[in-house]
């Protein structure tokens, strides 16, 4: 129980950023706007990286992530780690493997919103108790998955628009997390399929809070929330992976059961993977490791 406390410590305050320095990157440029304000959600710092070569006369893609405050720098992060983004994606756009896009990451709502922000809220109109929330602690606040998606779509896709040279539109626009981060990221595709073209859900947490026969009735809602509400795969891509250590080891047969979902969608591998690591742990080392195998899905050319 020990360890899985501690794992579940990292999954609600991933991504929290105790460092007072502002995250460096070692390719491409960091805008980072502090205190962005929203009407929906609380204030939190966006980052936005640009590509090397960033020119206001081309147009680019948007990827949207959350936890941001965990892609760029491990000497920022809470747990001295990072997803390496700058890293990654800038090699991927300097081999010419993936068309142009600047990354926004989305700062988290902290230890005890982060969980209540991502959880897929409608899935609860699944759920027939709902005081089942209240039985897990990163459940218990109020639930705000809906607004902190208005904020995305309504205020800062706009504010993309105005300040930078990109492409608003569903054809350009793709959202990606980890963990519960996976989890907001398919509801996002799923509420908004006009607005996001392709969602990457690496170690998706389909528990929903502390795993265990106790989470079962959630993950049946956020299944059957899938069944009906899952975009059409004519125009849209679903990316989706797990490991097999600490956290992530609890994934592979609730991942079995989504995959059967989505195949019954008509979804195919013409517009969807899963994809398992062998031996990955439920941690940005891990999610780094592996961050280009979305990223050629999602957006490879």
């Amino acid at each position: 129980m020990k360890v899985i406390f501690t794992l579940l410590l990292s999954l609600t305050l991933s991504t929290l950023n105790f460092a007072e320095n502002t995250p460096q990157v070692s390719s491409g440029h960091l805008d980072v706007v502090s205190q962005f304000q929203s009407e929906y959600i609380g204030a939190r710092t966006v980052y936005v990286w640009l590509p090397e070569g960033y020119k206001s006369s081309e147009h680019y893609s948007v990827l949207y992530m959350h936890d941001g405050q965990m892609l760029f720098d491990a000497r920022t992060t809470w747990n001295n780690q990072e997803w390496g983004v700058d890293e990654v994606v800038g090699k991927l756009i300097a081999e010419g493997k993936v068309r142009n896009f600047i990354v926004v990451g989305i700062e988290n709502a902290g230890p005890e919103l982060r969980g209540p922000e991502y959880f897929p809220q409608r899935a609860t109109d699944y759920i027939g108790d709902a005081s089942l929330f209240a039985q897990h602690k990163y459940l218990s606040a109020e639930l705000n998955a809906n607004n902190y998606l208005k904020f995305i779509v309504n205020e800062l896709k706009p504010y993309l628009a105005r300040q930078y040279s990109v492409k608003t539109d569903r054809e350009h626009s793709f959202i990606a997390g980890s963990s519960m981060g996976g989890l907001i990221s398919l509801y996002a595709i799923s509420e908004y399929p006009n607005e996001f073209a392709a969602a990457a859900c690496l170690s998706t947490h389909w528990p929903g809070s502390t795993p265990g026969p106790g989470s079962e009735p959630i993950t049946q809602a956020i299944l059957d929330y899938m069944r009906d509400n899952l975009p059409a795969p004519a125009n849209h891509r679903l990316y989706f992976d797990f490991g097999t250590e600490t956290l992530d080891k609890y994934y592979p047969p609730l991942q079995a059961r989504a995959d059967r979902v989505l195949k019954a969608k008509g979804y195919d591998n013409s517009n969807w993977r899963t994809r398992e690591f062998v031996g990955a742990a439920h941690d940005e080392t891990s999610w780094r490791a592996r961050l280009d195998v979305p990223l050629l899905f999602l957006l490879g050319k």
